[in-house]
């Protein structure tokens, strides 16, 4: 029996952190898959809002990084204690969570097609910018519809 993980991947962008900083994910090619799905969890701990961005690079080391730039679709979970539901954000390249301290999910949804393509840039990275000390983050990518199997979207 085939998994959903036989057909998506599921990545550490970045891995469980205290907040108190910005911290960027890995970077990930794009050029081989048909989507991404960027999800971020975050556990807040002060009354400060938490900023999830969407950047783009032209290669997985980080390189030329500028912010993405396009509206993608948003949805987010703002208390995961009550609801097990997401809602629909406006489509933005970031999300600011709001000052509530609760436990919280956003996810983007990112297709190639939303990068600079024509500036060179095929690689995204999530920043997540926490100011409280307490907050505690971490986030995943899950890649979809791959183009060649077993192609990493790891290495350019």
């Amino acid at each position: 029996m085939k998994t959903a993980l036989d057909h998506m991947g599921l990545l550490e962008a970045i891995p469980p952190r205290a907040g108190n900083a910005a911290v960027v994910g890995d970077y990930v090619s794009m050029k081989n898959i048909g989507h991404l799905s960027v999800i971020v969890q975050i556990k807040q701990a002060g009354a400060d809002p938490v900023v999830c961005e969407i950047v783009q690079a032209t290669a997985v080391a980080g390189t030329g990084v500028k912010a993405l730039g396009t509206a993608v679709p948003v949805s987010a979970n703002l208390d995961t204690a009550t609801s097990d539901a997401m809602v629909a954000q406006t489509a933005d390249d970031e999300f600011t969570t709001d000052v509530a301290v609760k436990n919280k999910i956003v996810h983007f949804d990112i297709l190639p097609e939303h990068l600079d393509v024509n500036g060179g840039f095929d690689c995204i990275a999530v920043k997540v910018t926490s100011v409280a000390a307490g907050d505690i983050i971490s986030a995943l990518y899950q890649p979809c519809g791959q183009r060649y199997l077993g192609q990493s979207v790891i290495v350019d």
